[in-house]
């Protein structure tokens, strides 16, 4: 089944990516420039098509995040530190971003000739993303259904939907993925920052999966105070 995976260059979807490659299902990689001030994943997920020897698109999608504001990842607003599933973290939503994003996959898709799109959404995402549901998932299927029928039949694959981002890490390692070859840290800087609400994220899965995490961090203890922290809340 021929698959088009929307990868940003973080941990999930380079793993996706690794793991549809290892099937033998890649059709190619697309991105998105949404104005993310953590726009330098972009650079990671060219390096990981690159790797595969896929094709890889970015779609400008600049003016487009302009009109979704209120978020932290796009208006500037201070990324704030903290456990991934605290509350203080709905200030990185962008609305609506995964049904746009899809919506524009899936068309990529009926135009190229996949057969399936792949997103690397997580059961860690479902607190605060409502768009990284499972409900979510079977709802836009659905609608996509209706809206490339007689034209296509694209299937939303969504393999990491119902389990934590420790099983992703255990994945992408089954399949080769070079980590240190991801980004995950929303606030963008020369090395993740160890702190904001992914980065602790990332590092508790890498612990909570038995693997070394090769990151380099700027505060590579912080992640087991917030943790603590959230399990006291």
């Amino acid at each position: 089944m021929k698959t088009l995976v929307i990868c940003s260059g973080g941990l999930d979807s380079v793993s996706l990516a690794h793991r549809v490659h290892a099937e033998g299902h890649l059709a190619g990689l697309l991105s998105f420039d949404y104005g993310q001030r953590h726009a330098k994943e972009l650079s990671f997920a060219a390096a990981c098509a690159e790797r595969l020897g896929t094709t890889h698109r970015i779609v400008d999608m600049r003016d487009i995040g302009a009109c979704l504001g209120g978020s932290a990842l796009t208006d500037g607003g201070a990324v704030p530190d903290g456990h991934y599933a605290e509350e203080t973290m709905r200030v990185t939503v962008v609305p609506n971003r995964n049904a746009i994003m899809l919506a524009i996959a899936f068309g990529a898709a009926a135009a190229q000739g996949a057969e399936a799109v792949a997103t690397a959404v997580h059961g860690g995402d479902h607190f605060i993303y409502p768009d990284c549901r499972p409900e979510f998932i079977d709802a836009f299927q659905a609608m996509q259904d209706h809206a490339t029928q007689g034209y296509a039949s694209i299937a939303l694959k969504a393999p990491y939907v119902h389990v934590p981002k420790s099983e992703i890490v255990r994945d992408g390692a089954r399949h080769g993925t070079p980590f240190e070859m991801t980004w995950s840290c929303y606030k963008g800087g020369e090395r993740h920052c160890g702190r904001c609400g992914t980065c602790v994220e990332r590092r508790e899965a890498f612990e909570l999966a038995g693997i070394d995490d090769p990151t380099r961090y700027d505060d590579p203890d912080y992640w087991r105070e917030a943790v603590a922290a959230a399990k006291e809340a």
